[in-house]
């Protein structure tokens, strides 16, 4: 009877957990199919790198809609065809066996490098190398030579064949160290900040210089891409806009896993890193479009993770940062001086 009692209480305390947990869970539930999904760019969470949302009050809500109903002249830039993108060799238009066009210093430098010094140095030494085994094939096989030769060394050919790689590769490493110098310099304090946030799977840009707003950039649906004349997994929603003709330092972070920025028309790549910032000097040349893609395997959406850079003037670029509710380095000091100085003004007036 003892155990049988005891069985009863221990399957009645069970019910009345079980119980309990259901009416807690219910209400929990509730809640979070009614309240509506969060935006990509805030649901990404925690990294320290990462600029955190915080709620916004009343009065930023007001400001931020106030803003969106004001009249823009920002207009998305056309691309190109055959500039900063890739390209086929098929097109009639555009015929290249190289890399593609580049708009920045380094990038030109870089082709130049390819083009003038590793392309013809390494056909020559290919096919140097191609004539030296024929020959050997040729002149010392067992028909033609039946007495294999018993030379052991010779001094003036290793002097030679160790002497003129030695040049070859000293000649090659002077650019390659200046181009990897280069590719290392530090922005100017003036520069334009840009933050590239890499997401599992789609890229966030940061704004910090002009009001820290954050543009969410994600891939565009064929369809969308063939309408607005621009190649397909290339193109995105929302670009990242950034002024022509400036420094630009770009800063790369991530809220998951390892990405990479990569714009191959901008000789720029760069590792975006979990709870890391890098950052990189890049000034392009001319305003244009420019494409580019994730360069490091971060999941199974990786291949849908485009990159379009829209290079403005600068005129423009603060158009468009206007637009997006942001401001100008300088404009928002503006009104709090002229407020703080009424004060004096009131009381010499008054004097």
């Amino acid at each position: 009877m003892k155990m049988g009692h005891m069985h009863t209480r221990i399957k009645q305390a069970t019910v009345a957990a079980i119980a309990a947990g259901l009416a807690l869970a219910a209400p929990i539930s509730a809640t979070a199919q009614d309240a509506p999904a969060a935006a990509p760019a805030t649901a990404v969470a925690a990294d320290p790198m990462v600029t955190q949302a915080t709620p916004p009050s009343e009065a930023q809500v007001e400001a931020v809609t106030e803003a969106s109903t004001l009249p823009s002249d920002y207009t998305p830039m056309a691309p190109t065809k055959g500039k900063g993108m890739p390209t086929s060799y098929e097109d009639d238009a555009i015929k290249s066996l190289s890399f593609q066009d580049q708009y920045t210093a380094n990038g030109e430098y870089a082709l130049w490098m390819h083009d003038a010094i590793l392309l013809p140095v390494i056909t020559i030494i290919s096919l140097f190398v191609l004539g030296l085994l024929l020959y050997v094939i040729l002149r010392f096989s067992r028909r033609v030579n039946p007495v294999a030769s018993r030379v052991t060394h010779n001094t003036k050919l290793e002097f030679i064949w160790t002497i003129i790689p030695v040049l070859i590769l000293v000649a090659i490493a002077y650019p390659s160290l200046t181009l990897l110098a280069r590719q290392y310099e530090t922005p100017p304090e003036d520069a334009v900040t840009v933050k590239a946030i890499g997401y599992q799977w789609y890229w966030g840009y940061a704004y910090p210089d002009h009001g820290d707003f954050e543009i969410v950039s994600n891939m565009l649906p064929e369809e969308e891409a063939v309408k607005r004349g621009e190649p397909f997994q290339l193109a995105v929603d929302n670009r990242m806009v950034v002024p022509a003709g400036v420094p630009l330092r770009i800063q790369t972070t991530a809220s998951d896993v390892i990405h990479a920025f990569a714009v191959p028309s901008l000789w720029f790549k760069m590792d975006a890193v979990p709870g890391r910032l890098n950052e990189k000097l890049l000034v392009i040349k001319e305003p244009g479009v420019y494409y580019g893609q994730c360069s490091e395997l971060c999941g199974s959406r990786h291949a849908y993770m485009p990159i379009t850079v829209e290079a403005l003037p600068p005129e423009d670029f603060a158009k468009w940062v206007r637009a997006q509710g942001g401001t100008m380095p300088g404009e928002a000091e503006a009104p709090a001086q002229a407020a703080a100085a009424q004060p004096a003004a009131k009381l010499a007036s008054a004097q």
